[in-house]
């Protein structure tokens, strides 16, 4: 392969180009032909995804097999998850992604047992779960999804991959993880995290609109606490290039109102807007999650994860909480010795509260 494309390159490029144009050339054909063969050399990794059928298992799947997950050298093995009654859809699902034919994709399990979908696998992002639906009271809707997690966590811990990695989407995610630690025991607590990146890019969003900047300009936003209406999003310490964001808005009581509130509602928002809830931003998201747990946080960046509480920032310990990390080698630190100010504080202490009532919750219905 690599003799002819040589050949053909050294007719065209000897008449059109100098020597030392073509030399190049010819240099990054074969740095491209290594690095597709180190790509192909690597083992693939198995990628569970729960609720593979519903809308961000739809979203997500095709990302993860492109690539966009774990990085565009690392082949994977999808494992997808959902009920009984999904079975047919998510044999469709599993044709789609055959028909893609990513280059990345080296095989598909589409399953309704959960034993089957965990088997053997490195991560795991857990989408599906109990919706509210009309009428249901809240201890309901976590009844539900303390039973779902409960199983799918035996499911994890007797047949995951040694140090799998762990992502929880589904509602209501930080206590939904919680409840996968507390029964699979043998996983790692810092394996086990749930989504508030799609919270931490809102931030991003907002905050670009609003400047009038590119999004990738603005850095370390943070959420604090529950993905859910008491999240903190906070900018306190966030920039744009050299300077803080709250010197380049000017305006405080956005920031302490509408900026906060809308990142709050902005699920709520897309809902009233599209008449289904979001799920292209919160697979994407997702996938962000994981490629920087994974793969590392640029150097001098953070980004907000849900991660069970050490104490940091006196949040209450054994909390699965939001808080600014940076990544290194597959492992999350917390971002520690950040200014807290009194109405930060307060915000803080609030979410935290609404995790405690939601863990009180989440144990009664064990028993």
């Amino acid at each position: 392969m690599l003799r002819s494309c040589v050949s053909f390159s050294h007719t065209l490029y000897t008449k059109l180009f100098p020597l030392h144009i073509f030399i190049d050339f010819i240099a990054l054909r074969i740095s491209n032909l290594v690095f597709e063969s180190q790509a192909m050399a690597k083992d693939p990794v198995r990628v569970l995804v729960t609720g593979a059928a519903g809308q961000i298992g739809y979203a997500l799947v095709p990302m993860i097999a492109r690539g966009i997950m774990l990085g565009a050298d690392q082949p994977v093995i999808l494992h997808m998850l959902d009920i009984p009654p999904a079975a047919e859809a998510l044999n469709g699902v599993k044709m789609e992604l055959v028909d893609a034919a990513f280059p990345l994709l080296k095989g598909v399990v589409a399953t309704t047992d959960a034993v089957e979908a965990c088997t053997g696998v490195n991560v795991a992002v857990m989408v599906g779960g109990f919706p509210r639906k009309e009428g249901m009271e809240r201890k309901d809707v976590m009844s539900k999804n303390v039973s779902i997690y409960k199983s799918q966590a035996s499911a994890l811990e007797k047949h995951a991959a040694a140090n799998c990695k762990v992502l929880v989407v589904a509602n209501p995610a930080n206590t939904n993880a919680l409840i996968l630690k507390e029964f699979a025991p043998s996983i790692p607590e810092k394996n086990i995290t749930c989504l508030t990146r799609l919270d931490h890019n809102r931030a991003l969003g907002q905050i670009s609109e609003k400047l009038g900047v590119q999004v990738s300009e603005v850095k370390n936003v943070i959420i604090w606490g529950n993905h859910s209406s008491t999240q903190y999003p906070d900018v306190t310490h966030a920039t744009v290039g050299d300077k803080s964001v709250p010197e380049l808005i000017k305006d405080d009581e956005w920031l302490k109102s509408g900026f906060i509130s809308t990142v709050q509602q902005r699920g709520a928002a897309i809902i009233k807007a599209r008449k289904l809830s979001s799920a292209l931003s919160a697979a994407s998201s997702a996938c962000d999650h994981i490629r920087d747990w994974v793969c590392g946080t640029p150097e001098g960046t953070w980004v907000s994860m849900g991660v069970y509480s050490d104490g940091s920032y006196n949040v209450p310990a054994g909390l699965i909480y939001s808080f600014p990390v940076t990544c290194r080698n597959g492992e999350w630190t917390i971002v520690q010795g950040l200014s807290i100010d009194e109405f930060s504080r307060k915000k803080l202490d609030l979410t935290a509260e609404e995790l405690t009532e939601e863990k009180a919750l989440a144990y009664s219905c064990l028993s």
